[in-house]
């Protein structure tokens, strides 16, 4: 036992020091080449089924999740035009009309239907760090995205508990624990909001300017536990609790840039890493030449995909075509929520093992296929200028 966790620690430190090199090597985003060099060291047999392993992972996808949170910009959202909005609101609702249209086209599990739509930025925060959130189609895929976002949660929380509950009053109490939650978090928002508008020391006081005690990175630590906490006692989605602390400290500390610039070198230097290996890693290889395994993940990855390009049709007016099809393309990554609803559908038997594997190796398809298009369509687009 002691030697197998020797050699956790030992492969998981190389991997987090050495996918940034393998990334450069390979011209590939790291996201996508940790999550293929932890299913490579998990089939060696470097990594196996460890629960200190599933723990930290855990924690660097809500971690992420509050990075995500910490990327909104709320005044941005709520000053943005009203067309805007709009446009955002007619994308989401049109890529769950392709994504039914096509899961009933070809038949598709209902589990795999449900899981299309669903929207993630966790993984625009990473393209925010490398591309800059002031690129015009970055914002905007954050405005629909934060909205997409919410309401998969939302879903994925309702999903969850219909899956233990079935469609019973219990399932009517979960949806009423999460409404109150959200509007209790809105009459939050407004009374510190008004608070910090009065007495603008207090912010002071929370995060000093001169800080020798980290009072800035212990104030927002809390925060991201407190509220995973109080998920935790509703029973409600772990992940929203954590985007609504990064929401929350991006409201209220947004012109700490320091603060935001600890807080993602910590998560994508450590935590975020840790949660893609153990993606990779809870993938099995060895289902690859099973028969339907990648041409079934392949399927669901193009119809995820084109879905969203079809639906971000909508932003050719206010964008361009081309920054109309990097939203989509950022917005197709719902690798945290999509294994969510995998390993929700399997666990719960309405998922067979093959149709989890398809999900699974979806998710790891799309976070290639698009990240690697973003990077294709960015450096042209700086070729031209």
């Amino acid at each position: 036992m002691i030697h197998t966790n020797i050699t956790l620690i030992l492969t998981l430190s190389l991997l987090i020091w050495g996918s940034p090199f393998v990334s450069k090597a390979l011209r590939l985003p790291i996201p996508p080449v940790e999550i293929i060099l932890g299913a490579i060291v998990a089939y060696i047999g470097l990594i196996g089924h460890n629960q200190y392993f599933d723990l930290i992972a855990e924690i660097g996808f809500l971690y992420l999740m509050f990075l995500a949170g910490m990327e909104v910009d709320l005044k941005q959202i709520t000053n943005s035009p009203k067309t805007v909005i709009q446009k955002s609101m007619l994308f989401l609702l049109f890529m769950v009309i392709f994504s039914l249209v096509f899961g009933f086209i070809f038949d598709l599990n209902a589990i795999v239907i449900i899981s299309m739509p669903l929207i993630s930025i966790g993984l625009l925060a990473s393209l925010s760090k490398v591309y800059g959130k002031e690129e015009p189609w970055i914002k905007l895929a954050f405005i629909a995205g934060v909205l997409g976002e919410i309401a998969s949660i939302a879903a994925l929380t309702v999903f969850d508990v219909a899956t233990i509950t079935g469609f019973s009053i219990d399932l009517i109490v979960k949806i009423s624990y999460l409404l109150l939650f959200i509007f209790v978090i809105y009459l939050l928002y407004k009374v510190l909001h008004l608070l910090f508008w009065w007495y603008p020391e207090l912010k002071s006081i929370l995060v000093p300017k001169v800080d020798t005690s980290s009072q800035d990175i212990r104030l927002s630590m809390a925060l991201f536990f407190i509220l995973i906490a109080i998920m935790l006692a509703l029973e409600l989605e772990l992940a929203l609790g954590a985007f609504i602390a990064g929401i929350a400290i991006s409201a209220f500390f947004h012109h700490e840039k320091k603060l935001e610039e600890k807080m993602s070198s910590l998560g994508f230097g450590f935590l975020v890493p840790l949660f893609f290996i153990h993606v990779g890693a809870s993938f099995d290889l060895k289902a690859l030449p099973l028969e339907g395994v990648v041409s079934g993940a392949l399927l669901i990855t193009v119809l995820m995909i084109t879905s969203r390009v079809f639906a971000a049709i909508v932003f050719r007016g206010i964008a361009g075509a081309k920054d109309a099809l990097l939203i989509a393309l950022s917005l197709s990554m719902p690798l945290t929520l999509l294994v969510a609803v995998a390993t929700i559908g399997y666990e719960t038997k309405l998922l067979d093992l093959l149709t989890y594997y398809q999900l699974i190796l979806a998710s790891i398809f799309e976070i290639l296929i698009s990240m690697t298009t973003i990077k294709i369509l960015q450096a042209r687009r700086k070729d031209h200028t």
